[in-house]
């Protein structure tokens, strides 16, 4: 029995591979073995080949284009985001076995390939639009082994500062600085769904409906039941109306205005006595019709009253939903988690890393850390603590 339990760990997708004990060929990378073992049964080479065309000729063509959107990944994912350190890694011992047996033999890509495969294979519209198919459908296999009646679906945009002239980089008046302005959807349990990489100066809510309405027809299709949360960015008419129009559950947050405020008055009076160390939190929910709506829609006020503040702290939600207004204002806190979530993809697989001139370039460079991101999440690494509810805290509070 103990021989037994002692014999090397032994991978299905390399069968020469075994991980053991022994210090003779270090990496410092080995955990990329084991994403690899996820992807092949995923099937994301596969994926690669459906969605991925090569239109390279002659001796470009030695590395399959699966060996080196592997490698491109992987990168990423051990926090090698430039192609810089392409060359020193092209003989590590955990990149080569990731790869197909030319990779064994003869090193994974240097630096001109790897870079040439990102601008400019990648930068094809074909493919650019691929990347996206790729990711959407490795988290449908996921999707297909375990996955909630409910869908719960969260929009937000984040800052990707930039540090020269890329193109369609922009001053952000918000961020107070020249960045990108990309879109992101993702579920409740923190997989992207979907990405939009847009210039700097764009509104927060823009192109809504390219990532947004796709989403919820193919969770529809799928039985789904579907329910949206956006901050006050999303608070637009025609964002409400295509919600309701397919029956989509929504809490989203509304600006504070003073027809607002006039509704809530009888709230905002202090209450009497001395202080409580524990806020005092009062909800109030009502119709209201602003003027550019075709019709009045529930709103739920959330009022704080902290101690040694002077004035409370006044939220406003917009919503559908049928339930009591603390359980509308609890459902929509946590919709900050999904901001904790572009931190850790920031922070994870460098997603703010978009330093190349050319926009497109760039566009690649987001969704090769979305994938990363993705293969990660596949792998357990992060979705496991999240679906369990341990390890990592599921919910973030959104100030208010």
């Amino acid at each position: 029995m103990g021989e037994t339990q002692n014999r090397p760990f032994q991978l299905s997708f390399n069968s020469s591979l075994k991980v053991d004990f022994q210090g003779s060929r270090v990496t410092s990378d080995g955990g990329l073995v084991l994403v690899r073992e996820l992807d092949e049964r995923l099937g994301l080479g596969e994926l690669v080949d459906r969605h991925l065309s090569d239109s390279r000729r002659g001796k470009n063509i030695q590395l399959p284009l699966a060996d080196l959107l592997r490698q491109s990944i992987y990168s990423r994912l051990a926090g090698y985001e430039d192609v810089n350190d392409a060359a020193r890694l092209s003989q590590d011992p955990t990149f080569r076995l990731i790869g197909s047996r030319k990779i064994w033999e003869r090193g994974a890509a240097l630096t001109s390939r790897l870079q040439s495969f990102e601008t400019e294979v990648l930068t094809q519209e074909e493919n650019l639009a691929g990347l996206a198919a790729l990711n959407r459908e490795l988290l449908a296999r996921v999707e297909a082994i375990a996955s909630p009646r409910r869908i719960v679906l969260d929009m937000d945009s984040t800052e990707v500062r930039v540090h020269g002239r890329q193109e369609q980089s922009a001053y952000n008046g918000h961020f107070e600085s020249t960045c990108y302005h990309p879109l992101l959807l993702f579920n409740r349990e923190g997989d992207c769904l979907a990405a939009k990489l847009r210039p700097g100066n764009v509104h927060s809510a823009d192109g809504w409906e390219e990532l947004l309405l796709p989403e919820i027809e193919r969770q529809q299709t799928l039985s789904k039941e579907v329910t949206f949360r956006g901050d006050a960015a999303f608070a637009k008419p025609e964002l409400y109306e295509a919600l309701e129009e397919r029956d989509v559950k929504y809490a989203i947050r509304l600006p504070a205005n003073d027809h607002l405020q006039r509704k809530i008055t009888e709230l905002l009076t202090r209450p009497v006595g001395r202080p409580s160390y524990k806020p005092v939190v009062r909800y109030k929910s009502f119709l209201y019709q602003a003027a550019s709506w075709t019709m009045a829609r529930r709103v739920v006020a959330k009022v704080e009253f902290h101690c040694g503040e002077l004035f409370p702290r006044v939220g406003f939600i917009v919503t559908n939903l049928g339930t009591s207004s603390r359980a509308v204002v609890r459902f929509y806190n946590k919709r900050g988690t999904a901001e904790q979530w572009i931190k850790e993809s920031k922070q994870a697989v460098a997603m703010t890393r978009l330093s190349c001139h050319r926009f497109r370039a760039n566009e690649v460079r987001l969704w090769l850390s979305v994938i990363a991101t993705t293969s990660a999440i596949c792998g357990g690494a992060w979705r496991c603590p999240r679906r369990s509810g341990s390890g990592r805290s599921p919910a973030c509070s959104s100030g208010w």
